[in-house]
């Protein structure tokens, strides 16, 4: 299994956790834009991390890890956007925009601007969102320290990110089960960990290294799909969202509307009559309904 998401448990510590590999589909996912190293980089980490923190995500649901960068006195952000997605079936994707030239680590890039969790149910039921600091040197120790202040939980998170392999590393104590000396035991031995060693090794065999003395229990993995959930159904509704007096500019001048998707760059065409269709029959089911 190419793409997979680990969890495990050290037993005698009171510690759960959740590995990620990545290592299948990721030219294809983002191949279509030219991300400069630094950027592919911060966008691997969170790429990594965002089925760590979808381990526990409800079904019908999808979680975002979404970055905003913030223009400072008239200059735009080296990172305008950066947007990673799973849903409960751990289906990923992700992509980021960024000005030319874009470089430096975690708090040049995104230092300034805004990064969030936000959970969506599919139907119905409340959105919740969630402010991560932009805190530390890595995305890593932003999401350790949002989940020791928001929810409490005491977490430790290891990321890396090479052009043909994201993997990530999380840890948290399970507070009714461990002790204080359990948890810094464990956070000792995770501070050891480096990015090479963990892009270098696999799951399993980095687990029984770094916890050689303790009681590891591993189970059986999730499928990671890196796969676009783009469909021309979703694009349709997002053209019925914005309204045909918006959509009408773009008629007059080219008689047809297109749209590219921007995780993946795949593109759909709508032509005219289509356009003129699709709200024709939104408005006559929009009409029935109200027959009803």
């Amino acid at each position: 299994m190419a793409n997979r998401l680990l969890p495990f448990l050290i037993e005698n510590r009171g510690v759960r956790g959740f590995a990620v590999e990545i290592t299948e589909g990721i030219p294809d996912l983002l191949g279509w834009r030219d991300y400069p190293p630094d950027v592919l980089r911060q966008l691997g980490h969170a790429l990594a991390a965002t089925p760590l923190l979808a381990a526990d995500l409800r079904q019908e649901a999808r979680l975002n890890l979404q970055f905003q960068g913030q223009a400072a006195d008239g200059v735009e952000p080296p990172l305008k956007l950066l947007v990673t997605q799973i849903d409960a079936q751990l289906q990923l994707r992700g992509m980021a925009k960024c000005g030319p030239g874009a470089s430096g680590d975690f708090q040049a890039l995104m230092s300034g601007g805004t990064l969030a969790c936000l959970i969506e149910p599919r139907r119905g039921g409340e959105r919740y969102q969630a402010l991560v600091g932009v805190f530390g040197d890595s995305l890593a120790e932003a999401l350790q320290i949002y989940y020791g202040q928001s929810e409490q939980l005491l977490t430790r998170v290891r990321l890396g990110a090479a052009p043909d392999r994201f993997v990530g590393l999380m840890l948290q104590r399970l507070p009714e089960n461990s002790s204080d000396d359990d948890w810094v035991h464990v956070h000792h031995l995770v501070q050891t960990l480096e990015e090479p060693e963990l892009l270098a090794t696999d799951a399993e065999t980095l687990l029984r290294r770094l916890f050689a003395e303790d009681t590891v229990r591993v189970f059986d993995p999730r499928p990671i799909n890196l796969q676009c959930q783009c469909s021309h159904a979703q694009i349709s509704a997002m053209l019925l969202g914005l309204g045909e007096e918006e959509l009408k500019p773009l008629l007059v001048e080219r008689g047809r509307v297109d749209v590219t998707c921007e995780f993946c760059g795949k593109e759909y065409g709508y032509p005219e009559v289509e356009v003129r269709e699709l709200f024709a029959a939104a408005q006559a089911e929009s009409s029935q309904h109200r027959l009803q």
